[in-house]
């Protein structure tokens, strides 16, 4: 497959600016790059964090867009011998040292010098796009270009939250049901829990959306469960959820933030946190994330909810992601 001399690309300039459609240049991949003519590119919330201007320094102007799944055109110098045509998948994380202290002690999702697709490396809003072939999945072949997206990062991002509370027991609670809940929920389903699901209070849509992908419960995110929870897991970018979850687990249960970008944690009393209880935070993500999760979700049968627009509709779908009117996640196609 040749590729042409130009793309089209949705480029960001200035945060609380709209992407602006460009014809540009196919890169040239790189030492240990490859390639990639994209086929569909999943719309993040972490891209609306982006444009919103709540994630610091960006490289700018840049190509937004971290859940890509593509196909290799070509190949730099040195990288593995992808065939032409081959289906891979493209996440956040795109690029780390290897020599610095995370990276030499196998937490290379905390390397000092990572680069980011979409936020400091070119993404995958665009008809083609370069990737470090080392941060290159490959996809189980039963999963189309568009439901596959989403689990780029909605995907692997839920999945290693659910890491960190997987052994906890068997009540998981997840407030805020989006893109990462409603893969995660059938994963967890899939594995034996009994999933609990928090949404903003009254949406009564998303919550018969979530008992249609695995939740046994599904209410107000104010709401207390009908059982105290083992774990919860929270990506609604809602500080004040912090103490709601902390009050609802058990002694000794785990609250994890699954979200590059959280408004403040208010302050609460220090019994919410005795016994034990334990608030973390996840970053980012590590190779073998992937690896483990994409087998796991095609044994799972998970089923992706997407909306699909044309490249130039990128701003229509993070408009729409930013009102919370998508159920599922919102799929670009660069056609």
């Amino acid at each position: 497959m040749n590729a042409p001399a130009a793309m089209q690309a949705m480029v960001l300039d200035a945060p609380h600016r709209p992407l602006e459609l460009r014809s540009l240049p196919v890169p040239s991949p790189g030492p240990g790059e490859v390639l990639l003519k994209v086929r569909a590119c999943g719309v993040c919330r972490t891209d609306l964090h982006l444009v919103d201007g709540e994630l610091p320094e960006p490289r700018l102007p840049i190509i937004p867009g971290h859940e890509v799944i593509g196909e290799v055109v070509a190949g730099g110098e040195g990288t593995p011998q992808f065939p032409p045509g081959r289906r891979l998948g493209v996440p956040w994380l795109g690029w780390t040292c290897g020599e610095c202290e995370a990276c030499r002690s196998g937490r290379e999702n905390l390397c000092e010098r990572a680069r980011f697709h979409g936020y400091t490396l070119d993404g995958g809003y665009a008809q083609f796009l370069c990737a470090d072939a080392r941060y290159c999945f490959p996809i189980p072949p039963d999963i189309d270009d568009a439901h596959a997206a989403p689990l780029l990062c909605a995907g692997l991002i839920g999945f290693r939250s659910y890491r960190f509370c997987r052994d906890a027991g068997p009540a998981l609670g997840i407030y805020g049901f989006g893109a990462a809940a409603h893969i995660l929920a059938q994963i967890a389903a899939f594995e034996g829990k009994q999933v609990f699901a928090f949404t903003r209070p009254g949406d009564r849509a998303a919550q018969h959306f979530a008992r249609q992908h695995g939740a046994a419960w599904a209410g107000d995110a104010d709401e207390t469960p009908p059982r105290p929870l083992d774990a919860a897991i929270i990506f609604a970018p809602a500080g004040e959820l912090v103490p709601t979850a902390l009050a609802a687990v058990k002694p000794g249960g785990v609250v994890v933030c699954g979200g590059i970008h959280m408004s403040d944690i208010p302050s609460f009393p220090y019994r919410l946190l005795w016994q034990e209880r334990v608030v973390r935070s996840v970053a980012n993500l590590q190779r073998r994330d992937g690896e483990e999760f994409f087998p796991l979700a095609a044994r799972a049968g998970v089923r992706t909810e997407v909306e699909l627009f044309p490249l130039e509709e990128a701003n229509l779908a993070l408009d729409r992601l930013r009102a919370g009117r998508l159920s599922g996640a919102a799929v670009l196609l660069p056609g």
